[in-house]
């Protein structure tokens, strides 16, 4: 390929849309360019790169058994609804293109392929003697990004390697898990990437245990957390620690447990109040009061108890609701806070006077939650009041007169502690579990901090980097299967659910994250074996008719060689040419200067900068044993 015949355009300021060095160096290098917020062509030269990373993930899982495939994009709901995911989708997460057809069908184009795969399987997989089975595809995939941002990391279109297996028992799922961990940390590696392998919360998709595979980075929107002693290491949201021991209280719990007034006028942080009076976070409760939203229509106000020097989980939370009340009523859409705007939203008839927000305590009674005046027919679960668009279907917002509640164990494990009063500008000193309220459901709601104690080895601390998702791996169990209908006959004669895995590496994701963790003050350092080509031949003045042919003569043996290379024909000076080779990140460069009349060029090195003087007939062999040097490290 020749430069003058590439369409490439580069740019010499970054874009005032880039954020992070990925997304502005591939816009500089001309390796894509914005159609719209999240949506972007992948120009020839990503588009080598892309091919190169999928004929790499290609080889490593068509090297385990798996049979590649090709679902379709545009999926019908009711897949979706017999899962369960529809609502969560669209109306909860919203992150689903869905659209109606013109008989009125609902469609949405998929984000993932669960429900497509499944229903594939529930028709042709019928016993035991076809498992296991793993099918993977490399395609486009959709999602709704309220804040499409980082050009291809958080995109609205996107190229993604998905897989799915099915098996007869959970020992094949475990083997098949285990092989595809193996397959993507030699994909990674292959790429030239840094990757760890964390701990993961399944999210939407589901599953008994999952693992991501993050490429660590500055600029990565995920927070991993591990020990110094590689043993443990998990995404952020998944992460477990040892909380910092808590700071008795004086006095401990006062006689009655129910602690004494305090007044704390205008104090309604756990820092006022802290700085106030003395206290130390750790002996104070923190109460959250929250509404979460499922899809059948259930409102659930949430009481949740947390240790004043410890922050909520999100995630951590949404599973414990979900597990809680989401068989009973459908897909967890949405955790806000409780507050006059949320009621008004969700169209709920709830008055907050008798709520004194800035003291709210543990013991916050369930009175609060009654219809203050408004009249409700009780006795219709699905009752409710309308304005309330965003639920799916006919679903009506149902307000729940009972509070869920919920304590973090650090909170939980407090023999006396500082909470407030349910009273305006007033706390309670020396408060106890047992006598000022019962003590709440005790889970682990708290958010894993950098420097927290591990408990695999409390000696430890954990430590934080930044990381870019590029994999993710799930054990999914019998949750699709069983919706779906998916089953086969074992050995015994009897019909059973199939187990299922699903794997997936997203494939654009993985090129800019490659550029995030290979790029210099001058441009791209691409690994050689994703790079556009491998080798580019500058002429340093391609008016001089001895360099013009001695390049020529060099492009055409590195090509008959197996070399990808791209010759720089262009009339331009030779400073722009070498800024551009530096820019484009073309891992190595063949220089056609002063020296070609003499028969000798430089070669030069991206990334680290070696320079290399020698005779053009050597050049072949040189670059062939770096090269293959550069492939058997990675390959490591």
């Amino acid at each position: 390929m020749r430069v003058s015949r590439l369409m490439l355009v580069t740019l010499r300021d970054d874009p005032a849309e880039a954020e992070i060095p990925s997304h502005k160096l591939l816009l500089r290098a001309g390796y894509i360019r914005r159609l719209s917020p999240g949506i972007y062509a992948y120009l020839p030269l990503l588009w080598r790169v892309l091919r190169k990373i999928s004929a790499i993930v290609r080889e490593e899982l068509d090297a385990t058994g798996a049979l590649e495939t090709l679902l379709p994009q545009l999926q019908p709901a009711e897949l979706w609804q017999r899962s369960g995911r529809w609502a969560g989708y669209t109306a909860g997460e919203g992150i689903m293109f869905h659209l109606q057809d013109r008989q009125g069908r609902e469609l949405g184009l998929g984000p993932t392929h669960e429900e497509v795969i499944t229903a594939l399987a529930a028709d042709l997989l019928r016993s035991y003697r076809q498992l296991p089975v793993n099918l993977y595809q490399i395609q486009t995939k959709f999602r709704d990004e309220i804040r499409p941002r980082f050009g291809l990391m958080r995109g609205r279109e996107f190229i993604m390697k998905d897989g799915y297996s099915f098996h007869a028992d959970e020992a094949s799922l475990r083997e098949t898990y285990a092989a595809m961990d193996r397959a993507y940390r030699r994909i990674f590696s292959r790429c030239g990437l840094r990757a760890v392998a964390v701990e993961a919360d399944s999210g939407a998709i589901g599953g008994s245990a999952s693992q991501e595979f993050m490429v660590t980075a500055d600029a990565g929107e995920d927070l991993i957390l591990a020990s110094p002693d590689g043993a443990y290491a998990a995404n952020q949201e998944r992460a477990v620690s040892l909380a910092p021991e808590a700071i008795p209280l004086p006095g401990g719990a006062r006689a009655d447990g129910q602690g004494e007034p305090l007044a704390t006028p205008g104090q309604t942080s756990i820092e006022e109040l802290c700085a106030g009076h003395g206290f130390a976070p750790s002996q104070t409760v923190k109460v959250l009061l929250l509404l979460a939203r499922f899809e059948a229509g259930l409102v659930q106000p949430v009481l949740v108890s947390l240790r004043g020097d410890q922050q909520l989980n999100a995630v951590k939370l949404a599973n414990a609701l979900t597990g809680r009340l989401g068989s009973e009523h459908g897909a967890l859409l949405a955790v806000e806070p409780l507050t006059r705007d949320t009621l008004r939203d969700w169209a709920v008839p709830l008055a907050l006077d008798a709520i004194s927000f800035g003291s709210i305590g543990p013991h916050l009674p369930d009175g609060v939650l009654e219809d203050q005046g408004l009249v409700v027919d009780t006795s219709d679960p699905r009752a409710g009041f309308a304005g309330a668009a965003s639920l799916p279907g006919d679903s009506k917002p149902s307000l729940r007169r009972t509070f869920l509640r919920l304590a973090d164990a650090t909170a939980a494990e407090l023999p006396a502690f500082v909470c407030g009063a349910n009273a305006p500008d007033t706390h309670l000193v020396g408060a106890a579990w047992g006598t000022l309220a019962p003590r709440p459901e005790t889970l682990d709601l708290r958010a894993a901090q950098p420097g927290d104690r591990c408990q695999h080895d409390p000696s430890q601390q954990l430590e934080a980097s930044r990381g870019i998702e590029v994999g993710h791996i799930f054990q999914l169990g019998r949750k699709y299967s069983s919706a779906l209908g998916a089953t086969f006959t074992n050995e015994a004669g009897a019909d059973e659910a199939l187990w299922m895995g699903c794997y997936g590496i997203g494939v654009s994701r993985l090129a800019q994250a490659a550029v995030e963790q290979h790029h210099d003050a001058n441009g791209i350092c691409w690994p050689s074996a994703i790079a556009p080509f491998e080798a580019i031949v500058v002429i340093a003045n391609a008016a001089d008719d001895g360099q013009r042919t001695l390049a020529e003569q060099l492009y055409a043996d590195l090509q008959a060689a197996g070399i990808d290379a791209l010759l720089d024909d262009r009339g331009e000076r030779a400073g722009v040419k070498f800024k551009d080779a530096d820019l484009l990140g073309i891992p190595w460069r063949v220089v056609v200067g002063r020296g070609a009349a003499d028969g000798q060029v430089e070669l030069v090195q991206r990334s680290g900068g070696l320079k290399q003087e020698l005779a053009a007939g050597a050049v072949v062999d040189a670059l062939l044993g770096r090269l293959e040097v550069e492939r058997a490290g990675l390959a490591i």
